[in-house]
């Protein structure tokens, strides 16, 4: 049986990332009608805007426990299919009072 993470773009234009056994069409589906009071279901309309397949469950678990973490600009370079972008936005971000001189790298 197939398994599925995936990104909705919601009405308020935050994004939610879920995964889901089966049928990708049905959750979102379950989603839209609001079937479960969850984050998404103040935030309908909602659209999907990527998904990937994987074979086992908990791969697509996995992987949507690690897209939770990204911040929005990562989010989005993957929806757009910005792959090259994925690892400078992997970058952490700067602390406020550390200071860098541009052009290098943070370690």
């Amino acid at each position: 049986m197939s398994a599925f993470v995936y990104i909705l773009r919601c009405d308020d234009h935050s994004y939610y990332v879920g995964s889901t056994r089966g049928s990708l069409e049905r959750r979102i589906a379950e989603h839209e009608n609001g079937t479960f009071r969850g984050y998404t279901f103040f935030r309908r309309p909602v659209n999907l805007v990527w998904s990937q397949e994987f074979h086992e469950i908990s791969d697509a678990i996995a992987a949507e426990r690690q897209l939770k973490g990204w911040r929005r600009e990562k989010k989005e370079a993957l929806i757009d299919g910005n792959y090259d972008m994925l690892p400078a936005l992997s970058s952490r971000r700067i602390d406020p009072g550390q200071k860098i001189k541009l052009g290098e790298q943070q370690q």
